[in-house]
């Protein structure tokens, strides 16, 4: 079988090493684990260090969010398979066996996910991948279980092993080879949705990424930036724009961004109905931060590739609200 190394980003996270780090250790025998941190200013390190001297520490230099943290940490890691565990999950009995098996019997899978339910709420899908992500023709995220705001009950609806589009970076299994190959995350995202980018990079050049469900971890959420800081609202309506312009054709890229001026802005209206006026400021910014990033994206794009079908759906957005189809297997039969 395989050897995982999992791979717990930190960032003054001592409380949630505290609390998520003893089913780590307790259920991945036969594995080594690492705490990477992003220069913490707390004694969460030496907290690891006291407590469990087995769990090995990647000291990185500065706090570079989620993407430079991981590239500048897993280049010190040498097994063949990262698992890139965010240290707000709690894992399961037997949570890697269903994914070493997987990835020592297919070789033509790159990425992997598990089922991710709510740690609050064991009995629901998590927002954070759910079972599962995939893309709109506009390049908006939902998954299997979860769309938008809304979690689906886990009734087994979705147990199955299956084809995905992207896999969330709460756990996040993929081959060091891949990953090397696709240059790792992209830095500029900072944080939020570089693993769709990184997924989507993947699939342009024919890569399989995988669900599987009988794998299962539960994700509290939020730990570093909870939805309703704007932040995150920045980050995610930016970060979905980058990924767009590189990773579709310049000529359909440009269609979709213009379409997305105006369905961002009637997000932003949703966000000045609700009276959450920073969200609403957070997309003007996000925008304005694209149009200047955007010549660096497009030297971005990958040179000669085939350019996956990306989305499963046109519209999510009419989907949902006008539609009133609100869970997966009722919005798509897949």
């Amino acid at each position: 079988m395989p050897k995982i190394a999992i791979v717990i980003l930190n960032w003054n996270g001592k409380k949630l090493l505290e609390q998520f780090l003893p089913s780590v250790l307790d259920y991945s025998a036969d594995h080594k684990v690492y705490v990477a941190d992003n220069a913490s200013t707390d004694n969460s390190i030496t907290f690891v260090k006291n407590n469990y001297p087995t769990v090995n520490i990647i000291q990185n230099t500065s706090n570079g969010g989620y993407a430079k943290g991981y590239n500048d940490a897993l280049k010190h890691i040498d097994e063949d398979f990262f698992c890139l565990l965010n240290s707000d999950v709690e894992v399961t009995p037997n949570w890697l066996a269903p994914i070493e098996l997987h990835f020592s019997q297919d070789k033509e899978t790159a990425i992997i996910q598990p089922k991710i339910l709510d740690f609050k709420k064991k009995t629901h899908f998590e927002y954070a991948g759910a079972a599962g992500g995939f893309l709109d023709k506009f390049g908006y995220p939902f998954c299997r279980g979860r769309i938008f705001d809304d979690l689906e009950e886990d009734l087994g609806q979705y147990n199955n092993t299956t084809p995905i589009f992207w896999a969330s970076g709460a756990c996040f299994f993929i081959r060091k080879s891949i990953f090397e190959t696709l240059g790792g995350f992209d830095e500029d995202y900072f944080a939020h949705q570089e693993e769709i980018d990184l997924c989507w990079r993947a699939q342009n050049l024919g890569l399989s990424i995988i669900y599987i469900g009988s794998s299962t971890v539960y994700h509290l959420g939020g730990s570093t930036l909870n939805k309703m800081n704007p932040k995150k609202t920045f980050l995610n309506f930016r970060n979905s724009l980058f990924s767009i312009l590189k990773n579709v054709s310049l000529k359909k890229a440009i269609l979709i961004i213009f379409a997305r001026l105006l369905l961002d802005s009637l997000a932003g209206l949703r966000f000045i109905l609700k009276f959450k006026f920073s969200h609403f400021i957070a997309i003007i910014k996000a925008h304005f931060s694209f149009y200047w990033n955007a010549p660096k994206m497009l030297r971005k794009k990958q040179k000669e590739v085939s350019y996956a079908k990306y989305y499963i759906i046109k519209s999510i957005v009419w989907s949902y609200f006008v539609k009133q189809k609100k869970k997966f297997n009722i919005l798509i039969k897949y």
